[in-house]
């Protein structure tokens, strides 16, 4: 079909058919115009010889064309002369048939114009066609990007630590200044890096030292965020290079600091200890029991004459410990082991030139989390104590027998010149006598009836008490005393001079029952613990020649009595002080040699004493 332009519809030049049913054709480009006028974007068909054959609305709108312009050179229209090199792209599409596209502003409009050729069948190119698409907006979004990409290089910049984006490739996508400035160092980190994006503990900080040349060993904090972009689902990954190494530096220089004050301190804490073990002649030890291993302060080295230094094992101080009190000693392991509870004991050590030494030594066990016992203890050298009590105890026995000697003389002086003297002392004594057993009768009476001085009595305290009353003898009979208080032993009501008998004759008793012993340590033991029920005890136990298992509780019958020189009336008054006390006294035999002397009251009000019935 073969046409020839006609004007139609405002600005279309339309094209009337030669051949065939005009008026068919005519409606056909009545309604492609009226398509093409409904598009927003703007049209221009211009003839081969680059004349304006028509436009749509939009056209005329955009590019201010009319009706006046059809039929006009493309030059001679002013916003399509200015367009550059407009004709000379124009031709080049006619003349090859290949579209073209070029960009061009008008004002503050940014227009993309794309020229195509206008064809008649197949072959033959009659003109271009030229539309024009306003990318006015998307320039203006493509710069507000560019300048807000801009501004984050710039604010990444001015950062002092490295920052880069990698991919899930781990390749470089973007990179502050720092970063490239460090690149060649920075990726010998690569692996380290891998490592902690990689595996459970992605994406925790890292701290690692690398070696910069020229500028030595450098601290690096290696950190991991990962990126998410709305509408892209790549993966990206912000990693960070935190330098610490000043911190890290000044943090080393306060520790070092911190250490060397702690240091002096524990040295000057050291050394005050060791001076005041020195002056106290104490020394202080711990005893891992599970293995058996000892530490000792120097003090305690200097106490038992032993290299400073030398390990030391319970082998070792056997051998100075004096040949007697090494069963006490084995004893009270023994029971350390396993008790692991707080003792104490006394014992003598035997130095090699002969000289004896008397040891007071404490210990308080604890145990670990894991249940391992451990003991914390003290021992005091005691010597100096002891050979003055010995020596006080021995002046006391000789001007007690001077004072028997000077009286007996002046007796045996007064019988001797003067018989009716001798008479008038033989009836005072008679009268003495009598006077001593009305004595007697009132203090029974007075036991019986009086009231009792009561107070809160520690019983550790008034055992501590008697123990010191009674070591000078106790140390003559070379009896060796081993007491185990407990720490959690409660207070009683009662008179504390009855209980302080009590204790000072179970005591004396059990020193008394080892007298004619010789083929073995005369050691005793006191002890004092809580029983069921509220209840305090208190143990005296020997090692002498024991009591009959047949008559346990003979011993406790008033004038019943083994001694020679015995009254048998010490326990039968024990008994009825500790039944007033509402509690009992017991006797019973040891497993070994001995017997063992006991008395049990309640604590708290319970304990109070009754009064004498009246």
């Amino acid at each position: 079909m073969t046409a020839q332009p006609a004007a139609l519809n405002d600005g279309w030049t339309a094209f009337r058919a030669v051949n065939g049913d005009n008026a068919a054709a005519n409606t056909a480009v009545s309604d492609l115009v009226n398509i093409l006028d409904t598009l927003e974007v703007p049209i221009v068909v211009l003839r081969r010889d680059l004349v304006i054959a028509g436009f749509n609305r939009a056209a005329a709108d955009a590019l201010r064309l009319s009706l006046s312009d059809i039929g006009r050179a493309s030059r001679e229209i002013s916003v399509l002369a200015g367009l550059p090199r407009l004709e000379e792209h124009c031709s080049q599409v006619i003349a090859s048939g290949v579209e073209s596209r070029a960009d061009f502003r008008d004002g503050d409009r940014w227009f993309v114009m794309g020229i195509s050729p206008l064809k008649k069948g197949d072959r033959q190119v009659t003109g271009a066609v030229l539309t024009f698409t306003n990318v006015t907006a998307f320039r203006a979004s493509i710069d507000q990007v560019i300048y807000e990409r801009e501004c984050t290089k710039a604010i990444l910049n001015t950062v002092a630590n490295p920052l880069v984006v990698l991919d899930t490739d781990h390749r470089i996508q973007s990179g502050n200044r720092a970063f490239y400035t460090l690149f060649l160092e920075l990726a010998s980190l690569r692996t380290k890096l891998k490592a902690m994006l990689a595996g459970s503990r992605a994406f925790q900080s890292v701290e690692v030292d690398h070696v910069f040349p020229g500028e030595g060993q450098r601290t690096l904090i290696l950190d991991a965020r990962p990126l998410t972009l709305p509408g892209y689902s790549q993966r990206r990954v912000l990693v960070t290079f935190q330098d610490i190494t000043a911190r890290k530096t000044a943090e080393t220089a306060n520790n070092l600091r911190a250490i060397a004050e702690r240091k002096e301190g524990l040295r000057r804490s050291e050394a005050f200890l060791a001076e005041a073990q020195r002056l106290s002649s104490t020394g202080s030890f711990s005893w891992q029991v599970t293995t058996n291993e000892m530490t000792w302060s120097g003090q305690l080295y200097c106490i038992f004459e032993f290299d400073q230094g030398a390990p030391v094992t319970l082998e070792l101080i056997r051998s100075r410990v004096h040949p007697e009190d090494i069963p006490v000693l084995h004893d009270v392991i023994e029971r350390a082991r396993g008790a692991g509870t707080d003792f104490e004991c006394e014992y003598r050590l035997q130095m090699p030139d002969e000289s004896i030494k008397y040891l007071l030594m404490v210990a308080h066990g604890t145990r670990d989390e894991d249940g391992r016992l451990e003991y914390i203890g003290a021992v005091q050298d005691v010597t100096a104590r002891r050979l003055s009590e010995q020596a006080l105890g021995k002046a006391q026995s000789e001007l007690a027998r001077v004072a028997r000697a000077t009286a007996l003389s002046a007796l045996t002086a007064s019988i001797a010149p003067d018989v009716d003297g001798a008479r008038e002392t033989a009836r005072r004594t008679i009268r003495d006598g009598n006077r001593a057993s009305d004595v007697i009768a009132r203090v029974r009476a007075l036991f019986t009836r009086k009231e009792p001085a009561l107070e809160a009595v520690d019983l550790n305290e008034v055992t501590r008490e008697v123990i010191a009353l009674s070591s000078s003898d106790l140390q003559r009979n070379r009896v060796v005393l081993q007491s185990e208080l407990a720490q959690d032993l409660p207070a009683i009501t009662g008179d504390r001079i009855q209980l302080q008998l009590v204790i000072l004759n179970l005591l004396r008793n059990a020193s008394d029952a080892m007298v004619d012993v010789h083929d073995r340590p005369r050691q005793l033991l006191i002890r004092t613990e809580r029983e069921d029920g509220d209840r305090v005890r208190v143990s005296v136990r020997d090692a002498g020649l024991g009591v009959d298992p047949q008559n346990m509780n003979k011993p406790l019958d008033a004038f019943y009595t083994t001694k020679t020189d015995g009254m048998g009336i010490g326990l039968s008054i024990s008994r009825s002080i500790i039944e007033r006390h509402h509690g009992r006294l017991w006797a019973e035999p040891n497993d070994g040699p001995g017997a063992t002397f006991s008395f049990s009251v309640p604590s708290g009000p319970e304990s109070v004493p009754d009064a004498a019935p009246r």
